[in-house]
């Protein structure tokens, strides 16, 4: 029987949902009065996952928790997991994304943070080390943050390479090293940046998330700040594909553990109107890599609807069928067993939903 693990992190608080059979069961809030803004389920331990959790406590400031009992007991390490060198003259303010690499580079996680800034671990993420050369990178001084301040929020790896990695920045755009990190080219060909006089510049886009194919590492999904794209070259270029969508505006991005060309959005209506498209609760799915896309709204609310979904709160598990998920600042989290045909509501009434991530653990 799959067992399936969820985790919700909220403005106050990280919520744990696990899935046996078709019954799921939640408990929380771990880090009360926290907002957790990045989780990630390292499945690369045994028996179970490690969790790491980015929380940011307004007392004592942002730090990085990681548990290897699925969340019933949780470690602080004594020092600061993610700290900026004195030499930068900065101080962290929030970790808006944890991501482990793949198998091939064991014990490596990476953090983004704001100010926007990327960092290494080799230890499973209990601590990190600047990477310097971005934070260095020529272009940097002009870099300007976004709405919610400048944070890097989106961290791809590529599982053919280890030192191959691409990174996005609000709102510097996106960023790609081939190298380990020890240079960075901004990737950003084929997105417009419609708030700038010049709405083609080689760097600052408002990047809101990108999602990687499952089949073809190379090929990627961009939600953008106005427009949703696709790169089938690992970022050298990109080709709108958000005909078809009721609005090119939205946070959100996640693609289907194993069907190529399969990806979802939730369209919001305006950068100056941040409810769903059309007042409606619906995801959007391509399953021809953008060229068509269809409303899947089976189980979700059909009246006038007002929950924004943010960028890292619609994720999908490694389930077959898929899971997919999503969570909002109504405070509700939404989950289909069936790749998104149909829907059920998981929970409601909880903090704004700042991210979600879900894996098969058993």
């Amino acid at each position: 029987m799959t067992e399936v693990l969820l985790t919700v992190g909220t403005r106050k608080g990280l919520f744990v949902g696990r899935r046996r059979g078709g019954t799921w069961e939640f408990e929380g809030p771990h880090f009360n009065a926290q907002a957790v803004y990045s989780v990630a389920v390292d499945t690369r331990y045994e028996p179970s996952p490690r969790l790491l959790v980015g929380g940011d406590s307004m007392h004592w400031g942002p730090s990085v928790f990681h548990s290897d009992d699925l969340g019933r007991t949780w470690t602080e390490p004594k020092q600061p997991a993610v700290k900026f060198p004195e030499f930068t003259g900065t101080s962290l303010e929030r970790v808006w994304q944890l991501r482990p690499a793949g198998p091939e580079a064991p014990g490596v996680v990476y953090a983004g943070t704001e100010p926007a800034a990327l960092f290494r671990s080799e230890d499973g993420g209990e601590s990190f080390e600047l990477v310097r050369p971005l934070w260095e990178h020529p272009t940097r001084s002009r870099w300007v943050p976004g709405g919610g301040g400048e944070g890097l929020h989106t961290i791809v790896t590529d599982p053919r390479d280890t030192r191959a990695l691409t990174v996005a920045v609000s709102t510097a755009g996106v960023f790609r090293t081939k190298d380990g990190g020890e240079s960075w080219a901004p990737a950003n060909k084929g997105v417009s940046a419609v708030f700038l006089p010049d709405p083609n510049p080689e760097f600052g886009q408002c990047v809101h998330k990108i999602a990687q194919d499952p089949a073809d590492p190379d090929r990627l999904y961009l939600q953008n700040h106005w427009g949703v794209y696709r790169s089938d070259d690992a970022g050298e270029q990109w080709t709108d594909i958000g005909a078809g969508l009721p609005s090119t505006f939205g946070f959100a991005a996640a693609t289907h553990p194993r069907r190529s060309g399969t990806a979802y959005v939730f369209p919001i209506t305006a950068d100056s109107d941040r409810v769903p498209a059309d007042n409606r609760c619906r995801v959007f799915r391509t399953e021809d890599a953008g060229k068509n896309w269809e409303p899947l709204s089976a189980g979700l609310p059909q009246d006038a609807h007002y929950g924004t979904v943010l960028r890292d709160a619609l994720c999908t598990d490694d389930a077959d069928p898929a899971g997919v998920y999503f969570g909002n600042r109504n405070g509700e989290v939404y989950a289909s067993a069936d790749d998104g045909d149909s829907w059920s509501l998981l929970a409601s009434h909880l903090p704004d939903v700042l991210c979600v991530r879900a894996a098969v653990i058993g």
